[in-house]
């Protein structure tokens, strides 16, 4: 519908991932599994967290924070995902659409946040370990907690608000399985610049100055155990913090890849694929890497298992 001049898109259609028609029931049940296991996963993590008292610290409060969000962040796209790959309409509302966009961006700036506040979280047990109770009060965790998730609201809304205030060109089509702002920002007929000098300053905001300073905390870690030259010491503090580790080089990297440093000839196969990985396979993988890295959750796990087992 044409008014004013301007093209009013009331429908958009995601174009979904490159999958050839006879192994579109292969790639459903196993995208269906690896959602199930994201929800299962993280579920598990909160709710060990919840009932073992043995888990109310702070580290386990921003890792249940972290499990929340990694559950919300698949929520946001699998569903559609699923939903499209068994229906032929593969259409979204243009308000569908920012909403999906507005909570993507919710959840995923929220990870980069709690990855910042669990580096700080380590830096403190184990450089000032004697303090940490003191520093790490419950009323710090929790302002730090509402700080993060209030910020990343503001943050989201604003991208949402100044992308809602753009005309469309008659092209609706999204190369991706979501609503992606860079994709929608190329369908805009009208000037972009504001929004994408808002992505430049702001971005910076969540994720390199985030990722700065997660690598500050770690090199000042580092430090730390060098001058403490005892094996018991460095398996503990591997033990501790390569978990965490190994979840920021998961979100960090394909983050990296997607956007630091896109494709040379603007590849959808290799876009598609980096958002997968960002936005289902980082997810799924977290509850495992926190569960088998550390010994405080399995044992939380045993006793679980153990008073049910007891129960029946």
């Amino acid at each position: 519908m044409i008014t004013n001049n301007k093209t009013v898109i009331s429908q958009l259609l995601l174009l979904g991932l490159p999958i050839p028609p006879e192994h579109q029931h292969l790639f459903y049940a196993l995208f269906l599994a690896m959602y199930l296991i994201t929800v299962l996963g993280n579920l598990i993590i909160i709710i060990l967290i919840i009932l073992d008292s043995h888990l109310h610290m702070p580290m386990y409060l921003f890792l249940s924070n972290l499990s929340f969000s990694d559950l919300c962040f698949s929520s946001v796209t699998m569903p559609k995902l699923l939903q499209n790959m068994q229906s032929e309409d593969t259409s979204i509302p243009y308000t569908g659409c920012l909403t999906q966009m507005y909570f993507l961006m919710v959840f995923g700036d929220m990870e980069s946040f709690l990855l910042v506040v669990m580096a700080y979280d380590r830096y403190v047990a184990i450089c000032f370990p004697l303090h940490y109770t003191s520093i790490m009060s419950p009323k710090l965790c929790v302002c730090l907690m509402v700080f993060c998730w209030v910020l990343t609201m503001l943050y989201s809304m604003l991208h949402t608000l100044f992308l809602a205030r753009l005309s469309f060109c008659e092209n609706n089509l999204i190369p991706q399985f979501f609503c992606d702002i860079s994709a929608l920002l190329k369908l805009a007929c009208s000037d972009t610049y504001i929004n994408e000098l808002m992505i430049f300053i702001m971005g910076g905001l969540v994720s390199v100055i985030p990722f700065s300073l997660i690598i500050v905390s770690y090199v000042k870690i580092v430090c730390s155990i060098l001058q403490v030259s005892s094996t018991r010491v460095f398996h503990k503090v591997f033990s501790t913090c390569g978990s965490h580790l190994s979840v920021v080089s998961l979100f960090y990297g394909t983050i990296i890849a997607l956007y630091i440093f896109p494709s040379a000839n603007n590849s959808t196969v290799k876009d598609t694929v980096m958002a997968m990985m960002c936005t289902v396979v980082t997810p799924m993988l977290n509850p495992f890497i926190y569960s088998l890295r550390n010994r405080d959750i399995k044992e939380a796990l045993k006793n679980v298992l153990c008073k049910k087992k007891i129960s029946l």
